[in-house]
């Protein structure tokens, strides 16, 4: 068993992110899950990620605000509580469309390996 405490989890950036805040709560240690990462990413007014795709799936889960989406010039918004699935290779674009800050938690598998 390992506890991260989260005022220790350490921060990263997240590729074509703007006004994001991310740090790394399990995952890419050496004692850690072993198929995926868990992050935890605070979206400030006007912030985003995207329009972009990613080659892997990755979940979202809405602690708090409102988080609009939209895939496939369709958007759709997720709050506190809703769970967002984005498949493996869906461009999607994500945007905190209010003035509260967005709290969500991402669940990723780890990068595909080459080779």
């Amino acid at each position: 068993m390992k506890i991260r405490k989260f005022n220790k989890a350490e921060q990263y950036v997240a590729p074509n992110h703007q006004e994001c805040h991310s740090i790394r709560l399990a995952g890419f240690e050496k004692i850690g899950p072993e198929n995926f990462w868990v992050g935890h990413t605070n979206f400030l007014p006007g912030g985003g990620a995207g329009p972009d795709a990613s080659p892997l799936e990755k979940v979202y889960f809405i602690l708090e605000g409102e988080l609009t989406i939209k895939v496939d010039g369709k958007s759709e918004i997720a709050v506190k509580g809703d769970t967002v699935f984005i498949p493996g290779g869906e461009m999607r674009e994500i945007r905190n469309k209010t003035n509260e800050i967005v709290k969500m938690i991402v669940v990723m598998p780890y990068p595909l390996k080459e080779g």
